[in-house]
Formats: structure tokens, sequence, C-alpha cells
């Protein structure tokens, strides 16, 4: 690592994906007593929570005054609104495997949408790091076997929900004047008030609205779900990675996509005493040697031609 500014940006990168990968824990039982949408009102409206107490008490600062949001609510409308309604929707109506291992390719979606449209394109190292470990997680995902259900719209759910985290990043890329915290609120801010909307909808088409307002408040594993995926993932989590964005690049953050799917595996292993089969060890081994190599090929003449926050490349575009 060539300076301080890097080195936190990779312990950001990875940290905030063993954060997302150990959100299976504590949603599994939430998302079989409510529905998803539901669970993502309240996740994000007490990410907005957090974020306006860490604001109010100068844990981080905003300062969006006399700044254009449509940068951030674009951002915001890729990654989480059109994301998890392709999520929700694709992983419903698709097998695990299938939508496991389309997921896999979202990497390669990522640099190639930078690559044309922002053209930050990545060097060799990165592409060949980012290419073997897409290959480690494709091999871990099918190494329970693949079942399939033949379903379009389940693919075309999984497909938007890809491309709308890798168009969250390029928009990302262009919005460097912007600082992550900023991002990262917006996020929150446009989250609650879409899921929260569509919650409202759906609870009031089922008759069930009561229930949804005390949710939190009257189911202790629902609210601890809650906890650990607005403040856990969307707060801290998103942080993180829209750091790591900042200081790394698109090329080199997407290169620890695949420590999610590890992550997840051996919490399974450790804490759900699920079976580890020598397959997924070397599935295992070839995301690590990937995320190395996306990261340690990185020539100081690349790190210093990325742009930190603060400064605006391409966001007058926008």
């Amino acid at each position: 690592m060539k300076n301080r500014s890097e080195v936190w940006g990779v312990l950001c990168g990875i940290f905030s994906h063993v954060l997302f990968a150990l959100s299976f824990l504590f949603t599994k039982e939430a998302v079989d007593t409510y529905s998803a949408f539901t669970l993502l009102s309240w996740r994000f409206l007490f990410a907005l929570a957090a974020m306006g107490i860490c604001a109010l008490t100068g844990v981080i600062r905003l300062n969006l005054r006399g700044k254009r949001l449509w940068p951030l609510v674009l951002i915001a409308i890729f990654q989480p609104v059109l994301y998890f309604l392709g999520e929700t929707y694709g992983v419903k109506l698709t097998t695990a495997s299938e939508s496991g291992s389309l997921v896999t390719f979202l990497p390669i979606v990522t640099i190639v949408l930078c690559s044309l449209i922002i053209k930050e394109k990545p060097t060799r190292p990165q592409v060949a790091g980012i290419v073997v470990s897409v290959a480690g997680v494709l091999i871990i995902v099918l190494a329970k076997g693949l079942d399939a259900s033949l379903n379009v719209l389940g693919y075309l759910m999984i497909i938007l929900a890809m491309t709308s985290d890798a168009l969250s990043v390029v928009f990302q890329r262009k919005a460097m004047n912007y600082t992550s915290q900023e991002k990262t609120f917006v996020m929150a801010a446009l989250g609650a008030v879409a899921f929260t909307g569509m919650a409202l909808v759906q609870n009031g088409i089922n008759g069930t609205l009561g229930a949804f307002f005390i949710a939190p408040f009257a189911d202790a594993k629902f609210l601890a779900a809650v906890l650990y995926l607005s403040v856990g993932c969307q707060v801290l989590a998103f942080l993180m990675a829209n750091y790591a964005l900042q200081t790394l690049g698109a090329a080199r953050c997407t290169s620890f996509a695949g420590i999610t799917t590890v992550v997840a595996v051996l919490a399974g292993v450790l804490l759900l005493r699920e079976r580890f089969t020598p397959i997924q060890g070397a599935g295992t081994a070839l995301v690590l040697a990937g995320v190395y190599t996306a990261n340690y090929a990185l020539k100081s003449k690349d790190a210093a031609a990325l742009p930190q926050e603060g400064s605006c490349p391409g966001e007058e575009n926008l």
C-alpha cells in the first residue's frame, strides 16, 4: 500500500463486505414472518434515524446546503431502490443457485459499465484478479448444485438488481464532490421514503397496518434484524463501502465482492454447523487470490490518479 488512505480504503472495503455477509444470520427468520417491504421500510427508517443522530451529535458531517441533490438522488434511485426491488423479486422467483450464480457476475458488469460510461478502465492484473475471484464465487455457489426455475421474469429481476448496483457505482464515481457520508445519508433517506411507501400500500391492502407499525417494538428478533441491517449494514457498511469506492476506484472495490460469499460460507460452517467441502475450499482460495491480485497489482501512478473526496471529475456532466 502506498499511503494511509489506501490502507483505510482496503480495510473499509473488506469489512463492509464482512458486515454484508453476516446479515443472513439476522434476516432469515425475519423474512419468514414479515414481508420484504416491511423489513426494508424499517431498515431504512432506522438507518435514517441513526444517520440523523450522528449528524446532530457531530459524529458525521453533512454539508448539502447549496449543492445540487440530483446526483445523490440518482445514486439512491439505483442503490438502494431499484437494486432491492430487483433482488427481492429476483430471489423470490428463482432458485438460490440461479440467483447466486447470476449475481456472481456483478463485478464484471460493474467494471464494464465503468469502462464504457466514465472511461475508468482497470489494469490487466485487476481484470485477472476480478475474473479469478468471480470464478471462485461461482464454484462456491455451484458446489451445492444447480436447480433451474426457468423463470424469465426472475432472471430479469436479478439482472435489474445487478445493473442497478453497477450503475450506482458509476454515478458515485461521477459525483466525487460529495462525501461518502452525504451519499450514504441520501441513500438512507430515499430508501426510507420509497420502501415505507411500498410497505404502507402492501400492508394496507392486506389489512396488516397495525402489525406493520408495531413490528420492531413487539418482536425482539425482528428488532435485532432491523438494528443490524440499519446500523450495521446500511450505515456502517455503506459508509465504509462508499469511502473505499472513492479512495480505491471501481475496479479494486469490485474485487472485494467475493469476500461476502466466503464469509457467509464460513459463518454457516462455524455457527450453523454446515458442511465445508473441498470444492468450497478451492473456491475460497480463488476468491482470496483474486482479491490479492486485484489490489496488490495496483501501481503507484494508478493510485495517484484516483480522485479523492472533494474533487469532482465528471460531476458537471450529470
